[in-house]
């Protein structure tokens, strides 16, 4: 049996044991841009199970993991598609299929998990032509194949929250979901977006450091990706995200997302309110790691 893989990621909620490794003093100049994203993303979560598709909205999950007292509802799924249908590795192999496999089932994804009913799962990432989720899609579509697990049940647990690149609204304004074939299955409502600055969208999709590797196909069942990362720029992804998880726990910004939220229609639905609820309780201060240099 093929065990489970995934990338070693620090808590960051939990940092005390992080000792000098945070690097820089970061400056978070998307902070407004990311409070209004991270509202808008759990607004339109419909109550289910947030899962952060690789890692370009990993500040828009660490935003939330310092919000929120309560985080069963969110998930990293650490996984890069981009090179799923590159020509020069050819086909995905029996071993990769089952990494694969393993490693959506550990993180509750599997065709049979689906099927048995639940919460929405919301699939979320950074959105351009919508290739990550569609590509996921087929996987777990022949996957429920293989092993003769319902796939309308499946389809109908799935959602796919798109973050995207924010453009000038218009009639003629390109829209992904309308685009992408792969959608025409799927029940109505299933797919929903969030708009974010262009600057910002870019800089967390392509310029960002980041905790961890990629995790590509020919990583997934690595022995290496368990190990963290200690280079230079691990360490300034590292003081960043533990600079937007603290940033999160802050009245300032719990009441920024609370103004965001009471915008959305969805705040006539009592899970949406017990958030809102819960955004405005205090938070106990954490105990962070001693600034670099001291002891």
């Amino acid at each position: 049996m093929t065990e489970p893989n995934r990338p070693h990621r620090w808590d960051l909620v939990r940092p005390d044991q992080l000792g000098s490794l945070p690097a820089g003093a970061p400056v978070l100049w998307f902070l407004d841009e990311l409070t209004a994203c991270a509202a808008k993303v759990l607004a339109r979560s419909e109550d289910g199970d947030l899962y952060f598709v690789g890692r370009s909205g990993d500040s828009v999950y660490d935003l939330l993991s310092g919000a929120l007292t309560d985080r069963s509802r969110l998930h990293l799924l650490p996984l890069s598609l981009g090179i799923i249908d590159n020509p020069l590795l050819g086909p995905m192999r029996r071993g990769e299929t089952a990494q694969l496999r393993a490693n959506l089932t550990e993180a509750g994804l599997s065709p049979a998990a689906l099927a048995g009913g639940g919460p929405p799962v919301v699939l979320t990432d950074l959105v351009s032509s919508g290739g990550t989720f569609g590509c996921l899609t087929g996987i777990l579509r022949q996957w429920a194949e293989d092993d003769g697990a319902a796939w309308p049940e499946v389809r109908r647990r799935l959602r796919f929250l798109g973050i995207t690149l924010r453009r000038a609204t218009s009639p003629k304004t390109w829209r992904w979901h309308q685009h992408a074939g792969w959608t025409a299955g799927l029940p109505a409502g299933a797919v929903s977006n969030v708009s974010l600055d262009a600057n910002v969208w870019s800089y967390f999709g392509n310029w960002q450091p980041k905790l961890t590797r990629s995790f590509t196909r020919e990583r997934w069942g690595a022995e290496d990706a368990r190990a963290p990362q200690h280079d230079d720029k691990a360490r300034e992804a590292l003081a960043e995200a533990l600079a937007v998880v603290a940033a999160g726990r802050t009245a300032e910004v719990r009441d920024r997302m609370v103004r965001e939220i009471v915008k959305e229609p969805a705040i006539a639905q009592p899970w949406l309110r017990a958030l809102v609820t819960e955004l405005k309780l205090p938070r106990p201060r954490l105990r962070t790691p001693p600034p670099p240099g001291t002891t």
